[in-house]
């Protein structure tokens, strides 16, 4: 084996040197990316801080409520809707210096958002999730521009999750009939006629006939099952399962829960507005 020459191994040794120091820029870089992997938001109310954690699986919504927020958008609005052992929802401008009765949850910013979901994002309590319009005029299920809710929710035992499930896929079929019927005026068009006449007997024939037409499709859109992670959050420290596949979640509580649960259990009047206004501001924090 031949000996390196001093100028062979100085080169060596400036080689490895580049080579360390680049890795380790590169690894404080990934720690760093990964400290700021979440935005994190901070709602102020009068009953306490709220910290949540936007998910960076959700871009279209966590973008939104991030500029929403640093342009001052949700400075001094109410949570307009709050029902106990369910959620406590807010980001309607117009609940702004709103008079006393006024009904609310009908404003935003003047556009909609493409619906983000998850199925590892769900319905637990502290969970973040998009308000928006029902199924019947949002099809899409597009999320309002700046309405949400926090969920309260409550524990639920595994019995009452599988009932639930059942209960969902029959929804999810029934709705998936309902389109179809609506997509083919021939079909709606007899139903109205048997409707009309009454006949009872022949109007479960036809809806048994499509249903035997249809049979592979509804089989596939009635496939819903929790999962372990779900069963667990939802028997444990509870939510509100039954929103799961059909509202956008977007974030979670990481600090006050606890104020979560005090603005949930205020009184409130016609439309579940508080009696007395909770006015909250949010801003974007460090995590």
């Amino acid at each position: 084996m031949c000996n390196m020459s001093y100028k062979t191994k100085f080169i060596l040794l400036i080689s490895v040197s580049v080579l360390f120091t680049s890795c380790f820029l590169n690894k404080s870089k990934q720690q760093k990316d990964d400290k700021q992997k979440h935005k994190v938001a901070l709602i102020t109310t009068s009953f306490g801080d709220i910290k949540l954690k936007l998910y960076d699986k959700t871009p279209l919504h966590r973008n939104n409520f991030v500029k929403l927020a640093e342009e001052g958008f949700y400075d001094s609005l109410l949570f307009h809707r709050v029902i106990k052992n369910f959620m406590i929802q807010g980001g309607d401008p117009d609940s702004r210096n709103a008079k006393p009765g006024q009904v609310l949850g009908n404003g935003g910013p003047g556009y909609t958002i493409p619906a983000e979901f998850d199925t590892s994002l769900f319905h637990k309590k502290g969970a973040l999730a998009a308000a928006r319009e029902g199924d019947v005029v949002n099809p899409e299920r597009r999320s309002s521009g700046s309405q949400f809710y926090i969920v309260q929710g409550r524990v639920f035992t595994n019995q009452e999750l599988d009932r639930l499930e059942q209960r969902m896929n029959q929804q999810a079929k029934n709705t998936f009939l309902r389109e179809y019927i609506y997509k083919h005026p021939e079909v709606k068009a007899k139903i109205d006629s048997l409707n009309k006449i009454k006949d009872r007997k022949s109007l479960n024939e036809l809806f048994k006939s499509i249903q035997i037409k249809l049979k592979p499709e509804l089989d596939s859109v009635s496939h819903f099952k929790f999962s372990k992670r779900q069963r667990e959050a939802y028997t444990t420290i509870g939510g509100a399962p039954h929103l799961d596949g059909a509202y956008t979640v977007f974030g979670e509580v990481i600090e006050g829960l606890n104020v979560v649960d005090s603005i949930a259990n205020v009184k409130t009047g016609k439309n579940d507005r508080p009696l007395k206004d909770v006015i909250f501001s949010i801003k974007i924090v460090d995590e």
